[in-house]
């Protein structure tokens, strides 16, 4: 997934990590092969470098391209479809390119904080896990009728999508039978190769550990 930090790289990713929106843009970066130096970050206590870097965000992700630092999930991920346009993540035509950003952006507004007050804990818990059930549970039919959220080509919605999906049974998300269709989806993604290059160890147990 990525090569030890100074080196010839001239991408170097900033990354929490367990954080859904960095797993997001860890896999793009596997869907299309980027090789990239990886730095953890411990967000309690980011880096100097990383601060004079972003200085009105040293949030992560940050993607660091030479001289030139680009933060927010979203904005990196379009970024990366577009430097390294094989295998295209986005669709050609605009009405669809559109269509897309809406379906990420909705789950970036909606679907992640519900992720982020579970992994938080306290009194919000149960309400997230909720209302991250709800969203999902209303997303059935793409689930039901695509390979993928949005037809048979992966997309940067799936890679959205996806780092959620595989953290389910960690948040305490059980969905019912007549969902199946949901882990099915994951599953697709899960068994290529691609899908655990994107994840740091932290991640690569969740499930294991959901389950011990």
């Amino acid at each position: 997934m990525a090569t030890t930090p100074r080196s010839r790289n001239t991408l170097t990713l900033y990354s929490a990590k367990n954080c859904v929106v960095c797993h997001k843009v860890r896999m793009v970066m596997a869907a299309k092969g980027i090789t990239y130096d990886l730095i953890a970050v411990d967000t309690a206590n980011p880096p100097e470098d990383l601060l004079m870097l972003a200085p009105h965000y040293h949030s992560v992700p940050t993607l660091v391209e030479r001289d030139n630092a680009i933060y927010i999930s979203n904005v990196i991920s379009e970024y990366l479809d577009e430097r390294y346009p094989h295998p295209a993540l986005m669709p050609a035509e605009p009405i669809f390119r559109a269509m897309h950003r809406i379906a990420v952006r909705q789950v970036e507004q909606d679907w992640v904080p519900q992720v982020q007050a579970i992994m938080a804990g306290g009194k919000n818990v149960e309400p997230a896990r909720k209302r991250l059930k709800e969203l999902i549970l209303e997303s059935l039919p793409f689930f039901k009728s695509n390979k993928f959220f949005f037809g048979n080509e992966m997309s940067l919605v799936d890679c959205a999508i996806t780092p959620i999906i595989w953290r389910l049974p960690a948040l305490g998300i059980q969905l019912p039978k007549d969902a199946k269709c949901v882990e099915d989806y994951g599953l697709r993604i899960f068994r290529n190769p691609a899908f655990m290059r994107s994840m740091t160890p932290e991640e690569k147990v969740l499930r294991d550990l959901a389950f011990s």
